[in-house]
């Protein structure tokens, strides 16, 4: 199947306070892992799977970002910005900004999540599935109590979708998150310029209004981490020099 999916939006505006230092003087999504920025890891990933059109929000430090990237020209591929002032949009709302260069459908990345998917799978599985508004990525998850979860049908639609944290558990859940691929056409029930989010209110307001929405369940191999504190970031540092090694 034909990838028709070539844009991205690397959402990029956190302030990374429990990653300081290391984000003193950079955003988050800038740190280095293995002698490069985690948002040059995206970039270069999605690439070699005919991404080639990026789209980030910024909040802190966004010079750092731009000078970094420019217009992506020098690394072959686009770059758009937006910052966000005077306060962060959200999820969604980061998202939104970029509503009139989207296409008919994109991927959505947490920029301070570390990915390593087949993006490929990822897309086909998206396309295989017409009547699909968006599709998030299920996982099993050590910590249910505070994730957001799905109870997922056979062909990886989501028949429930449970906002953290929880009282109870539903039988055979798997934790929800990010990379998203979303139609364009639901940035419509987005409202502009206010602070929105993805899981907790675009995904339950969509499903309440009858649209489908999917999982894409990932697999053996398939690895995430956000890099939100220090021990994070540093499991994913160990777990790329294993790679190395």
């Amino acid at each position: 199947m034909q990838n028709k999916i070539t844009q991205a939006v690397l959402l990029s505006a956190g302030l990374g306070t429990r990653l300081r230092p290391l984000t003193d003087t950079v955003p988050k999504v800038m740190v280095p892992l293995a002698g490069k920025p985690l948002l040059l890891h995206h970039m270069d990933q999605l690439k070699r799977f005919g991404v080639n059109e990026f789209f980030i929000n910024l909040f802190y430090l966004p010079d750092v970002i731009t000078s970094y990237f420019g217009d992506g020209s020098k690394f072959g591929f686009k770059v758009h910005y937006f910052l966000e002032k005077p306060e962060i949009l959200g999820t969604a709302g980061g998202v939104k900004n970029f509503e009139e260069l989207l296409g008919d459908n994109f991927l959505v990345l947490y920029g301070d999540t570390f990915y390593e998917i087949d993006y490929g799978r990822l897309f086909e599985f998206y396309l295989s599935h017409p009547d699909a508004f968006g599709m998030g990525t299920a996982r099993k998850t050590d910590h249910p109590w505070d994730s957001d979860l799905g109870v997922l049908g056979d062909d990886g639609k989501v028949l429930k979708f449970l906002i953290k944290p929880h009282k109870e558990l539903p039988e055979n859940y798997w934790g929800m998150s990010a990379p998203y691929v979303f139609e364009k056409k639901v940035l419509e029930y987005v409202p502009a310029g206010a602070y929105y989010e993805i899981a907790h209110n675009l995904v339950p307001d969509l499903l309440a209004r009858g649209y489908h929405y999917y999982a894409y369940t990932l697999r053996e191999g398939e690895f995430r981490k956000d890099i939100g504190t220090i021990e994070r970031y540093r499991e994913v540092e160990e777990y790329l020099e294993r790679k190395r090694g």
